[in-house]
C-alpha cells in the first residue's frame, strides 16, 4: 500500500493546492498514460535552471567548465535518486503491476525521474519561487559539499576540463629526462597544448607526479591569459 502522500510533502516542506498535480508527479508510465513523464520533462530544465542560478552567483571565480561540471555533478540521475531514498519517495509511487514485482520502487532511474516530475509539479502548483525553495533545501546538503570535491580533483582533470569546456584540444604530456637510480629517479615531463601556444614543466618522482606538476603550472598560465 502507498503511504499517505502527506507526509511526503511535509519532508519537502511544501504543501500542494492541486492534489491531482502530487498524484500524476508520482505515478509511473507503466501505471497508466496519465503518468509523470511530461512532468519529467519540465521538471528537468526547471531543475537545471535553479541549480544553474545558485552556481552562477555563488561561484563568482569559476569559469563556465567548471560551473557546467559542478552543476552536472548536481542534476545527474544518481544524485536525484539519493535524494528520492532519502525521502523515502519509493514508498509513495504509482507503479504497473511488472514494476511493482520488479522492485521498480527502489529502482534508481525510476526515483530520480519521480523527483524532477515532483519538482515539476511545485513549479506548476506554487511557481517559481516555491520550485526554487524546495530544490535548494532539498540539495542544501550537496550545495554545501560542492567547494570541498572540487578542490579536491587533481590538476590534469581539472585541465582537461578546462580545455574540453573551451572546445580546445587536450594537453600532450612528453617525458623530456629520467634521472637517478632506479629506486630514486627523477621525471621531467611536459604538458603543451598547441592551440594556445602554451607549455609547462613538472618534476617528480614518478611520472604521473611529473604530469601532475605540469598541469598545475599550466592551468596557472591559462588563468593569466
Amino acid at each position: 500500500m502507498r503511504e499517505p502522500v502527506e507526509r511526503l510533502c511535509q519532508a519537502i516542506g511544501y504543501r500542494f493546492n492541486d492534489p491531482g498535480l502530487t498524484e500524476t508527479a508520482l505515478t509511473h508510465r507503466s501505471a497508466g498514460s496519465s503518468n509523470n513523464e511530461r512532468l519529467e520533462f519540465l521538471g528537468d530544465a526547471i531543475l537545471g535552471f535553479v541549480i544553474a542560478d545558485y552556481l552562477y552567483s555563488h561561484y563568482g571565480n569559476a569559469d563556465e567548465g567548471e560551473l557546467s561540471r559542478l552543476r552536472a555533478a548536481l542534476v545527474k540521475g544518481d544524485s536525484l535518486a539519493e535524494i528520492a531514498q532519502s525521502l523515502q519517495l519509493g514508498m509513495y509511487l504509482n507503479l504497473g503491476p511488472g514494476e511493482l514485482r520488479s522492485g521498480g520502487h527502489s529502482r534508481a532511474s525510476i526515483l530520480a525521474d519521480a523527483v524532477e516530475a515532483l519538482l515539476a509539479a511545485v513549479y506548476l502548483d506554487g511557481g517559481y519561487p516555491a520550485a526554487r525553495e524546495v530544490i535548494l533545501r532539498l540539495f542544501e546538503e550537496k550545495l554545501a559539499g560542492l567547494g570541498r570535491k572540487s578542490r579536491q580533483k587533481d590538476p590534469k582533470t581539472r585541465l582537461q576540463e578546462l580545455l574540453q569546456a573551451k572546445k580546445t584540444a587536450l594537453p600532450v604530456y612528453t617525458i623530456l629526462s629520467i634521472t637517478g637510480e632506479q629506486h630514486e629517479q627523477r621525471f621531467r615531463v611536459s604538458c603543451k597544448v598547441e592551440e594556445l601556444d602554451l607549455e609547462s614543466e613538472g618534476t617528480g618522482s614518478s611520472r604521473r607526479k611529473a604530469e601532475q606538476n605540469a598541469a598545475s603550472q599550466l592551468l596557472r598560465e591559462i588563468e593569466r591569459v
